[in-house]
This record gives structure tokens, sequence and C-alpha cells, in this order.
């Protein structure tokens, strides 16, 4: 599980002539972090913003928007030709030039790089999540991200797990991945909630080589400088009671 964070970047409406009446400034952020939201969030974004939150929450960076996947953001614009219908179904000519709407036109509400011709290089059209404010005047716009795994809520737990997976790969350096579950002892397995199993092994390893904490190679795992620089703070935040219990 991840935190994740909304960030103000840009004001796809004139915010000059319709200011934002809840004062965003680019560079505003909102954050949940698996037990609560933190920061300021206008009401207007918060139905926008919760669900894509909690999924972003679950999935972190591996998630995508599903718009992304159409095909259609690549193709030029178009206009209507019914004499081209035997050959699309639909009748349609393409129009063979990039369209540069208007500032402020509705048309700039559209994904960063659709339609142009040529097309954009790479396939990135509509694949960051964003939240665009209902109040087309001014259309704040909010980029969101899972910037970091979750410690808190009932994400504790997890992410408790995660942190002695690295310190079992910290003196290895060069584990089998399929073998990091040989590391902990039986009652190290089954006392501790969540009970460890290799699918579950696999679960935590591969968010943890979503945020950089590992690297995986030739199915061999090796923890990264910034995997260190985590577990030695998550170590820092124990009790000495906790310590002994973790055995880290």
């Amino acid at each position: 599980m991840f935190k994740v964070k909304a960030t103000v970047v840009s004001f796809l409406g004139d915010e000059e002539k319709y200011p934002c009446h809840f004062q965003y400034n680019i560079g505003d952020e909102f954050i949940y972090d698996g037990a609560k939201f933190i920061g300021k969030v206008c009401p207007s974004v918060v139905p926008l913003l919760a669900q894509k939150m909690l999924d972003l929450h679950a999935a972190g960076p591996r998630y995508v928007e599903p718009q992304y996947y159409y095909p259609f953001w690549y193709a030029p614009v178009s206009a209507n030709d019914p004499s081209l219908k035997k050959y699309d179904g639909r009748g349609f000519k393409n129009v063979l030039e990039t369209i540069v709407a208007p500032k402020y036109h509705m048309a700039n509400l559209m994904p960063a790089n659709a339609w142009k011709w040529p097309p954009h290089e790479e396939r990135t059209v509509a694949r960051d999540p964003v939240v665009i404010c209902p109040d087309t005047r001014t259309s704040v716009l909010l980029k969101l991200e899972a910037f970091d795994l979750s410690d808190n809520g009932y994400d504790i737990p997890f992410f408790r797990r995660q942190m002695a997976i690295l310190s079992k790969v910290l003196p290895k350096e060069e584990i089998a991945v399929d073998k990091i579950l040989n590391e902990f002892s039986k009652e190290q397995i089954e006392k501790i909630y969540p009970a460890l199993s290799q699918i579950m092994v696999q679960a935590l390893v591969e968010e943890l080589e979503i945020m950089d904490y590992l690297k995986i190679k030739n199915g061999k795992a090796f923890i990264t400088k910034k995997g260190k620089a985590k577990l030695e703070d998550f170590k820092a935040s124990l009790s000495v009671v906790e310590r002994e219990a973790l055995q880290i």
C-alpha cells in the first residue's frame, strides 16, 4: 500500500478573470497517508479525488488510467466525409495537421499531446492520473502520484513486514527472492500478523522494488541506498521492546 499526493500543477482556465475561490496556488499539496488526509482540499474536487487516491493507495505507481489504453489519442483530427464510409465504416477524413485550440478553449481540457499530427512518439497520453476542478472557468488541474509506502492505519503491519524483509536482505546482498522466506524463523513467519508465505513475500517485495528500496536482478534481491536509509529510519522509530520483538 502507498501514500498518495495530489499536487496543483496548473490552471487550464482563466484564473485571472475567474479566480479560484479556494485560493489554490501552484504547488499546493493534499496527501492521503493510509489513515488520514493532510492538507487543504476544495470540496468541489473531493468526490473526484477520493476514489482515485484510494486506487493509487492500492496500486501505487502501477496504476494507469483506463483511458490510457484508447488508441484514438494518436489518431489525427478528422472531418466528416460520407464518401469515405466504404473504407472506415463511418465516413471520416483525416486532417493531417495539429490543430492548436485558442487559450482557454474547452479543447485544452483534453490530455496533453492528444490528436497531434505527426502523433506523439511515446505512448504516454492520458497515462498520469489527474483531476480537473468542475468549475471549467478556472479548471484547476491536480496531478496524483503514489510517492512512498504507507506506514499508517491498517497498513502498519504490512509495512513492518516490508522493513523486516529489508533487514533480512541487507546482510545477504544477492539473496534469491524465493529464498527470502527461509530467512525467517517459524515463529516469525506464523506468530506475527500478517503470516508470511511465498505469495505474501512476493507482493511485499514488489512494492519495495517499486519504491526503489530493493532492486531485483536475475531473481535476486539487492537493498538500495534508499532502502538502507528507510530501514535505519524505521529502526530509529521503534521502542526497545519493539526492536527486540521484531529482532531488527
